[in-house]
């Protein structure tokens, strides 16, 4: 166990996780379609982002949104994961490299909603709303 030393905050909790630079952040300001930067950038969170947030704006299924919010969201978790965030605590929108992330996160939860997964749609809200307030406000706003 950990020494605990004065002034040590015990009820601070975990502090914020900040991922690092998107590479395909570049590719998608340049104007590359989603498609193209997801093909060479599969692992990127803003990638998938951009996929499925293109999907929803043009009006695809709320089962393709869905796929493709599941899978930035799952790359964003390993990312996560490899930058010492431990399954909890703030990925704040401030940083943008988090963007990635929490726009998954909201379009996996708002396509959870439209095709009837309730408990998913509830689940990620809350993880949302948890991990970022500013995100929740930007992206749920509900």
């Amino acid at each position: 166990m950990s020494p605990v030393t004065p002034g040590m905050d015990l009820m601070a909790g975990p502090p914020p996780t900040h991922l690092p630079a998107d590479p395909a952040t570049t590719a998608l300001a340049a104007g590359e379609s989603p498609t193209d930067v997801v093909r060479h950038h599969p692992a990127s969170p803003s990638a998938w982002a951009a996929l499925a947030t293109e999907a929803a704006a043009a009006d695809a299924d709320a089962v393709v949104v869905y796929a493709y919010s599941r899978v930035g969201y799952h790359r964003s978790l390993d990312l996560l994961r490899r930058n010492g965030w431990k399954g909890h605590g703030p990925v704040p929108w401030e940083h943008e490299p988090n963007r990635g992330f929490l726009v998954c996160l909201s379009l996996l939860a708002k396509s959870a909603r439209a095709i009837g997964e309730t408990d998913e749609w509830e689940r990620c809200r809350d993880f949302l709303r948890d991990s970022s307030p500013t995100g929740y406000a930007a992206l749920l706003g509900d």
